[in-house]
Parts: structure tokens; sequence; C-alpha cells
């Protein structure tokens, strides 16, 4: 049985796992989105400072 890194690995160099790789890539292009990353970063590293 292959192990999930195996599985990834075969995934992501498949046709399939190109495309979706490469429109990921293109969505993270996008000024609206690294935007929305940001935020989201700030959020996350805020909420594990102790109060």
């Amino acid at each position: 049985m292959a192990t999930l890194m195996q599985r990834l690995q075969t995934f992501i160099r498949s046709p399939k796992g190109q495309k979706l790789i490469q429109q990921g890539r293109q969505q993270l292009a996008k000024p609206e989105n690294q935007a929305r990353l940001r935020k989201l970063a700030t959020k996350v590293t805020q909420s594990r400072r102790p109060r």
C-alpha cells in the first residue's frame, strides 16, 4: 500500500495535478486573494498569542 506522501507525489506529477497547481498559482497572483491570505494569516497568528 502506498503511503500518503507517495500518493500525493504521484498526483502532483499527473496532468490533473499540474492543472490544479497552475490554477492555484493563477489565483494567488490576484491582489484580492493575496489580501485575503494576509488578513487570514494575521488573524491566525493573533489568536495564537497568549492573552
